[in-house]
């Protein structure tokens, strides 16, 4: 009897914002910190004005005509502990890093900028929106105790109690509304304050360290496998080798011993090929062009090869470029029907450009399973671009463009 398959667990995502919060079961939402972090952030946000007014309150009075100048100075003054309250204060409604920014005390314009419109306007808004949400259903709550009851009258006294129990219904509402505007507010903030050049230089460099990481496994396979299995498969060909030599040529045994080292030596050879394919020697020893002259002279249609380089790139730009490589040089054994294709490669302006060209019968198609799809992510990971000119009738043309600096 067939053995039932188990349902995998269900993933549950941990929210990072308010606003995927909301986006969660209503009952996992109500449960949650989150109605509590959104109205803490919008309260928060009365803090600055609090202590500006503070500090400005004694200035005023004192300065007499030069009020506005001393002002403006406590205002320039108290913008960077300002700034650096907005950047504490969006943890509690947006729990994701916040990247690109200054590292020293002084905040950037960006950071001081929020910092200013949010002292001057936002907070206003912060403030309404928490009075609006609470108060009705506060309101409607205390009805027995702050509405008075006729003395007569037993339906004002159920009136009371049935505005108390719509309150008590308005509480989720609140708490939607208050998570709502929290979201809205630190998404506003974090556009305004982490320039998006900045968070994309990180995803970039968070990809780079990924391929990199990427790059040292497959090393470590590739070494552990030329070092490990290889090395015990050449011992047990010799091994067999030798035991051949104490057995009658023609016998039974030695015949299944013949047998046994073919198989080893083909098993040998195959783990040969997987190995180049981890991570090809000549790759590593001698550089990327001597790689695709390699495995161009492998490859069962004519290739010729012009890839001319004046210095060696970094690692993760040869490895994505040897895998470009080999992989339109098997497509274009596989699906192309082409006669013949060129690699060329060149280095222009700090760039990698790397073309392979059949004349082939065209029409690939990234959609079509042929590998490209997975190119053009690997291109990506390294900051390049990947385009694939391929019409009906050919020829087709992989054009790989890496930049060599980071």
């Amino acid at each position: 009897m067939a053995t039932p398959l188990l349902a995998p667990a269900p993933v549950t995502l941990v929210p990072r914002t308010a606003l995927d919060a909301l986006s969660g079961p209503p009952q996992r939402f109500l449960a949650s910190a989150w109605p509590w972090r959104s109205l803490a952030y919008l309260l928060a946000g009365v803090v600055p004005s609090l202590a500006f007014a503070a500090v400005l309150a004694p200035v005023r009075v004192v300065g007499g005509l030069a009020a506005a100048p001393l002002s403006l100075v406590v205002a320039a003054v108290l913008l960077t502990p300002m700034a650096r309250f907005e950047r504490w204060r969006l943890r509690l409604a947006d729990r994701q890093p916040v990247r690109g920014l200054p590292d020293g005390w002084w905040p950037g314009w960006r950071e001081a900028g929020h910092a200013l419109v949010a002292l001057v306007a936002l907070w206003w808004a912060d403030l309404l929106v928490v009075a609006a949400a609470i108060a009705g259903p506060a309101v409607l709550i205390l009805s027995p105790v702050v509405q008075p009851t006729a003395p007569e009258g037993e339906a004002t006294l159920g009136q009371t109690f049935v505005a108390s129990a719509v309150g008590l219904l308005l509480v989720p509402v609140a708490a939607y509304t208050l998570a709502a505007w929290a979201g809205a507010r630190a998404a506003m903030a974090r556009a305004m304050i982490v320039p998006q050049e900045a968070e994309m230089r990180e995803i970039a460099r968070s990809r780079a360290r990924l391929v990199d990481a990427f790059e040292a496994e497959r090393r470590r396979i590739e070494r552990d496998l030329h070092d490990g299995a290889q090395q015990r498969l050449v011992a047990l060909s010799m091994k067999l080798g030798l035991a051949g030599l104490d057995l009658p040529p023609a016998s039974p045994a030695a015949v299944r011993l013949d047998e046994a080292r073919e198989l080893a030596g083909q098993a040998l050879a195959e783990l040969r090929e997987l190995i180049r394919g981890v991570h090809p020697q000549v790759l590593a020893d001698r550089g990327l062009p001597a790689a695709v002259r390699d495995v161009a002279g492998r490859s069962p249609v004519p290739a010729q090869v012009h890839v001319e380089l004046d210095r060696r790139l970094p690692e993760r730009v040869e490895a994505a470029a040897y895998y470009v490589a080999c992989e339109a040089l098997a497509n274009v054994a596989k699906h192309s029907g082409a006669g013949s294709c060129a690699v060329r490669g060149r280095l222009r302006r700090g760039r990698l450009l790397l073309e392979i060209a059949d004349d082939g019968i065209g029409g690939a198609d990234p959609a079509g399973g042929t590998g490209l799809t997975g190119l053009a992510d690997r291109v990506a990971a390294v900051g390049g671009t990947l385009t694939v000119e391929s019409p009906c009738g050919g020829p087709t043309t992989v054009r790989a463009q890496i930049p060599c600096e980071w």
